[in-house]
C-alpha cells in the first residue's frame, strides 16, 4: 500500500508541473523588487521602446509538452509578475511565434526594462481575459 501512495504521489506532482509552460530567465541586472501597486507596461513586438531604460533581462518561454496555461495573455501576466520581482516596469515582446500544429503554445522571447518615466503614458499591450 506505501509503493502505492508513492506511486500516487510522483504521477501528481509529475502532472502538475508537466502542465506550466517551461520558462527560461537569465537576469544581468536586477533592480530593486516593484510594489504590487506600481504599473508594469506589456510592449508587444510592434511597440516601440522608449530612450532611458536599463535592460533588467530575459525571459523565454517554451511548450513543455504538456502545457496548458499557455495563452498569450497567461504567459504576458507571468512575465510581468518576474519583471515586479525583478525590479523591471517594462516587459517588451522581442520574438512571438503562435500556436500551430506541432504546438498549441504560444512561445514568447521577452526582454525585461527599468524606465525612469511614467510606464502609463507609453503605448502598449492590454490583458484580456481568456
Amino acid at each position: 500500500m506505501r509503493k502505492m501512495n508513492k506511486i500516487l504521489i510522483l504521477i501528481t506532482v509529475i502532472g502538475i508541473t508537466s502542465c506550466s509552460p517551461k520558462i527560461s530567465s537569465n537576469f544581468t541586472n536586477p533592480q530593486s523588487k516593484l510594489s504590487i501597486n506600481e504599473k508594469v507596461a506589456l510592449l508587444d513586438i510592434e511597440h516601440i521602446l522608449p530612450k532611458n531604460i536599463v535592460k533588467v533581462g530575459e525571459l523565454r518561454f517554451q511548450d513543455s509538452g504538456f502545457t496548458t496555461d499557455c495563452s498569450f495573455n497567461s504567459l504576458m501576466n507571468q512575465a510581468r509578475n518576474e519583471a515586479r520581482i525583478n525590479g523591471a516596469n517594462i516587459v517588451k515582446v522581442i520574438d512571438k511565434k503562435k500556436p500551430n500544429l506541432w504546438s498549441t503554445c504560444y512561445r514568447l522571447k521577452i526582454e525585461l526594462y527599468k524606465y525612469t518615466g511614467d510606464v502609463s503614458s507609453l503605448p502598449q499591450y492590454k490583458l484580456k481575459l481568456d
